[in-house]
């Protein structure tokens, strides 16, 4: 047999595991925390810096951009339930040991006339500086962390947040043209004559967004909360089996029947079905009238959902460029190994064995090929009925 360490000094077209990188290694566990014009949540990433596994992640609903159009203001009720949140994550950072949390606010707090007040008082209360971001500088993030979990991916990002709508195209592993809208759900509630007046809205607004991005017929990946529940419906209307949302596909049809669905469907038996939050139900309405109006603008090749945006896209902003184009797949097998295995490395040795039955196999044959490989012994400890 092949000495383990021998076997993991060549890994081929895979390059070497960055794992065992201290740079790498020095990205192990970064804490983000992302206030929202819907919620405010905090994601404390662990392992590999090209494939970071979840070491934490809490939300919480505060809807701090409620009612934002009319008052101008932030939600009195939101701000505190935001400033109760962000205080609770700075101990829990500190219970955790993490280095200092980075902080973004998007639509709600820079659109808001008491945003800087806001941001002052939690720096007071809780230290924790919050960075404003503008619309463009968001769509370049939530782009940036779709990159994070399809490297060399190509098409159009849409993140959806409770205010606002980012555009952003991805080519090349890097962010294009970008822009920003008011499309966001919290906002859409506001909008005068019901909702053929909220329609008639959208169709003017994604209309001078398609002006600005030009054609976009490659994928659409959709970011944010709005988006997941309205797959998580299109599973439950497709009696889909699994639960995984991130990379999700659907189609322009099933867009168009889920749109149905929902019309026809009472919100509340279809919020209980499909796990979804009432707060985060309520504005599933709003949200489906702009993607359906979304797809029909843009005409997508195929849409897919990423469980990627903003907080993985700050991640990725802090990796050197080298690091970028690695495959996450391979990078998060070899970690799991690492972490896991009871002979760590001997994954490497495998690989080595069984490549010969394999010569002829595609790189994207291999590469599953190797991912096995890597994970053969990570779930030993679990019933062998599980395993």
């Amino acid at each position: 047999t092949q000495d383990p360490a021998a076997a993991n000094a060549d890994w081929g077209p895979f390059g070497r595991p960055i794992f065992d990188d201290p740079r790498a290694r020095a990205l192990s566990r970064v804490g983000v925390v992302d206030v929202g014009s819907n919620s405010v949540r905090l994601v404390v990433f662990d392992g590999a810096a090209r494939s970071p596994a979840y070491f934490y992640n809490e939300k919480i609903m505060c809807a701090l951009g409620a009612g934002l159009s009319e008052s101008g203001r932030l939600n009195p009720e939101g701000r505190e339930r935001a400033l109760s949140a962000l205080r609770r994550f700075q101990h829990l950072a500190k219970g955790m040991g993490l280095p200092p949390l980075s902080a973004v606010a998007t639509a709600a707090v820079r659109d808001a006339e008491d945003g800087p007040e806001f941001c002052a008082e939690v720096l007071r209360e809780t230290g924790l500086k919050v960075h404003v971001i503008d619309g463009r500088e968001e769509a370049r993030l939530s782009a940036q962390g779709v990159l994070l979990g399809w490297p060399g991916a190509y098409g159009l990002v849409c993140d959806i947040g409770g205010s606002s709508m980012e555009l952003a195209e991805i080519q090349e592993n890097s962010v294009g043209r970008r822009v920003t809208s008011s499309l966001g759900p919290l906002k859409l509630r506001d909008i005068k004559g019901g909702r053929k007046g909220r329609k008639a809205h959208i169709k003017e607004v994604i209309e001078q967004l398609k002006g600005e991005m030009g054609a976009q017929r490659d994928r659409l990946f959709l970011v944010g909360g709005s988006w997941r529940a309205i797959a998580r419906i299109d599973m439950h209307r497709r009696s889909y089996p699994l639960k995984v949302l991130h990379e999700y596909r659907m189609s322009a049809k099933d867009v168009r029947e889920t749109a149905r669905y929902i019309e026809t469907c009472n919100l509340d038996k279809l919020r209980d079905a499909c796990g979804i939050s009432s707060s985060r139900m309520s504005l599933v309405p709003y949200a489906i009238d702009v993607l359906s109006r979304l797809v029909k603008t843009f005409k997508p090749k195929d849409i897919a959902v990423s469980s990627y945006g903003i907080r993985e896209g700050l991640l990725y902003e802090q990796m050197p460029q080298r690091l970028r184009a690695r495959d996450p797949l391979i990078e998060a097998s070899r970690f799991a190994e690492a972490k896991d295995a009871r002979v760590p490395g001997f994954g490497g040795t495998l690989y080595e064995f069984v490549s010969p039955l394999f010569s002829g196999a595609r790189h994207s044959k291999r590469r599953l090929v190797k991912a096995a490989c890597l994970l053969h012994d990570v779930s030993w400890r679990a019933h062998p009925d599980y395993r």
